[in-house]
Order: structure tokens, then C-alpha cells, then sequence
């Protein structure tokens, strides 16, 4: 990820695991027939533990814990790790469900590619950060806020390249639904998609 230095603290940009479109995930989201994980193999009772290694604002990771599994985050910007890390102490303090689900997500901050091979991982999964596409509505403000952050990521191939060398089982790329399978990797085992979003993933051992 090529990072920048904020020019000044993120505007309204938070990571909450409390309301909003988080918690109505949780709700009401559909469990595990939902695209994510049904792409980590969550079937037939099977539980994998997942490494998130690109985590974000950790929605990703928050569903996949939701649904039982041990998910351990990575995110090397320092600022995106901090909003990471103060919205799972407030979901954490405020007890409940919520806090359930926190408890089994660890966050980590460094850089994927140093740490994968140290984990060994049942899954990773992998959502870079990369340009916006010509002719595209408009994106979101948070994600134009993150953006503003940390860059896109220019070395995703190489993390992939990682990630696939030390998943136990499989690697699930996020990519936006309609663009051109990331170049420099292998080609994909199968695709999941959704509306906006497909999963490409990739089995190994």
C-alpha cells in the first residue's frame, strides 16, 4: 500500500461496530449465505480461522467473527489502525453481542506480507485498496477518506503471491465485481459475486 501522511485528522471518518450499517449486518444480514462466507468455505459447520489482511475499518472481519470464526486483522497505516483499534475498545466496553464478537478478533498493525508467513492461517482474505474506475457513480465519502490515507495499493500482487504461500486452505481476493482478474497471480479456482463485489478465490494445499 503506498501510504500518505494525513494532512489532518480523518473528517468523520470512524470505525464503529456499535450501529450504523455494521450492526444492521449483524442483524439482519443474511448469516452465512451471504457472498464473504460462503468465498472463506464457511459450510457445512465448518469454521476456519481467517487471517484479514488488509483490514480497514474491520467490517469484513467483524461478519466473519459474527459467525464464529477467529479473525486476526492486519492494517499497517497507523491512522486507520488507530480508528480500528478505538472501535473495537468501544464495542468491547459496551458489553453484549457486540463485545462477543470483538472477542474474537485480534488486531495486529505491520505490514501483511511480514506477518502472514508467521501466522499460518487457515484463510486469508485480501481487499486492496486501488483506483477508482474511469466512469464509476461516484464512491462513498468514507472510502474517499480512506483513500486520502493510505494511497491504493501498488503491491497487491506481491501480497497475494504471500498470502497464497502460507494459507492453509484457501485466499479470498475482493475485486470490485466487473474489472480484469488482478495481473501477476495465478488464475482464480472459482468466483462468488455479488452485486458489487466478487470474490475470487483461490485453493491451495
Amino acid at each position: 500500500m503506498t501510504h500518505r501522511q494525513a494532512s489532518s485528522e480523518p473528517d468523520n471518518l470512524i470505525c464503529d461496530f456499535l450501529g450504523g450499517p455494521v450492526r444492521h449486518r449483524f442483524r439482519f444480514g443474511g448469516g452465512r449465505g451471504q457472498a464473504l462466507p460462503k468465498a472463506v468455505g464457511m459450510k457445512g459447520g465448518k469454521i476456519p480461522a481467517v487471517v484479514d489482511a488488509t483490514a480497514g475499518l474491520g467490517r469484513d472481519a467483524f461478519l466473519l467473527a459474527s459467525l464464529g470464526a477467529d479473525v486476526t486483522l492486519i492494517e499497517r497505516s497507523p491512522e486507520i489502525h488507530r480508528l480500528l483499534k478505538e472501535g473495537m475498545a468501544r464495542a468491547h466496553d459496551a458489553g453484549g453481542d457486540v463485545a462477543a464478537v470483538i472477542a474474537r478478533m485480534t488486531l495486529l498493525h505491520g505490514d501483511a506480507k511480514d506477518l502472514l508467513p508467521g501466522l499460518a492461517p487457515d484463510v486469508v482474505l485480501v481487499d486492496p485498496m486501488h483506483p477508482p474506475r474511469k466512469g464509476s457513480a461516484l464512491v462513498k465519502k468514507e472510502m474517499v477518506l480512506i483513500r486520502e490515507i493510505v494511497g491504493t495499493d501498488d503491491d497487491g500482487a506481491e501480497l497475494m503471491q504471500v498470502a497464497l504461500t502460507t494459507a492453509g486452505n484457501r485466499v479470498v481476493l475482493k475485486w470490485p465485481k466487473g474489472a480484469e482478474p488482478m495481473q501477476g497471480i495465478r488464475a482464480a479456482s472459482h468466483r462468488i459475486t455479488g452485486r458489487t463485489t466478487r470474490y475470487d478465490v483461490f485453493m491451495v494445499g
